[in-house]
């Protein structure tokens, strides 16, 4: 017996069919569908602590439930005490189950836990069927212990959906259970 996320299943067993009739799609491949979820965070105070870097990259890690890989800066700037190759932050790529559990996790526990939490915001796609969302506090997350937290950061999440429209991708948003804020 294999198990498949929650998400995953809701999606072929009911997202597909309702978004088809919304739009009238007549194929299954141009029903939009969640390609990818990256996670990032940057610190510029990198710079000067190292420790951050690792500290933010284990907590990343143990939020995405895979390795976090450590990105570096392409070039020197003098203002920020910057140079060519320093580590400035982290990011995870989800794709496949673990995006679905991911995804599962910040829609039902984490966003819920979110300080004053009124919904998101529907104005962070791109203009390309790509959603935004940025979390000013990263301990919103079960896996994380408040008590061995050293420090609070925000991280940026992007859902990359497969259609270049950003009607097309709220609707796949909102079928998902997002929490949009009315205007």
């Amino acid at each position: 017996m294999s198990y498949t996320p929650r998400l995953k299943e809701k999606y072929n067993a009911e997202i597909k069919n309702a978004l088809t009739e919304k739009f009238g799609y007549k194929t299954s491949m141009r029903v939009p569908k969640l390609q990818k979820i990256v996670l990032s965070q940057g610190m510029g105070d990198a710079v000067a602590d190292k420790k951050l870097i690792e500290s933010a990259a284990a907590d990343l890690s143990r939020i995405a439930g895979q390795k976090a890989v450590t990105t570096i800066s392409k070039k020197d700037i003098s203002n920020f005490k910057l140079r060519k190759g320093m580590p400035i932050g982290t990011k995870v790529t989800l794709r496949g189950d673990r995006m679905y559990e991911f995804l599962d996790r910040l829609l039902a526990v984490a966003l819920p836990r979110t300080r004053d939490f009124r919904g998101i915001s529907p104005k962070g796609f791109d203009g390309r069927g790509n959603y935004n969302l940025g979390v000013k506090e990263h301990i919103i997350f079960p896996e994380i212990d408040i008590d061995k937290v050293n420090r609070i950061l925000g991280m940026d999440i992007t859902f990359v959906t497969s259609t270049d429209s950003d009607e097309e991708a709220k609707a796949l948003l909102d079928a998902f259970g997002f929490p949009f804020t009315k205007k």
